[in-house]
């Protein structure tokens, strides 16, 4: 068996890191440090890191520990997730479309989410809706 050389970095496999970024987007969105979620699991803050970064696969028993702490279904991780060969099947979402979850996974996109979330009224969505939408149009006018 041939190893890579040291110098070679290795990267994360592209499931690993969608993954990762999965629980790093639940675990902000139910307000859960790292070091908490590591407590829950019997590990380093650490080694969360890690996994969310993709750097450390998530083993299966792992992963379902982690769903259970963060209350979704195992398969909440996989949503969107690349196939095999780097093409989503099915009705999965195209591959272009990680900008959501890369979005959803910072601590801005978890706040305006949850912001969001507590308007109730469609109309005064909308209209935040159209004005980002507009305040984006006119920041690449600057551009």
């Amino acid at each position: 068996m041939r190893t890579a050389p040291a110098s070679v970095k290795k990267v994360p496999n592209p499931i690993d890191k969608h993954v990762g970024s999965r629980v790093r987007m639940r675990r902000m969105f139910v307000g859960m440090s790292q070091e908490k979620l590591g407590e829950s699991l019997g590990l380093t803050f650490q080694q969360v890191q890690k996994y969310e970064k993709g750097t450390n696969r998530i083993g299966a028993s792992r992963l379902q520990q982690i769903a259970k702490v963060l209350g979704v279904p195992v398969e909440f991780f996989f949503d969107g997730a690349p196939a095999a060969d780097g093409v989503a099947g099915g009705f999965a979402e195209a591959p272009s479309s990680s900008y959501v979850s890369d979005f959803l996974s910072t601590s801005e996109g978890v706040q305006l989410t949850k912001a969001f979330i507590r308007i109730k009224d469609a109309k005064v969505r909308r209209r935040i809706v159209d004005l980002v939408v507009a305040l984006a149009d006119t920041e690449g006018e600057d551009a």
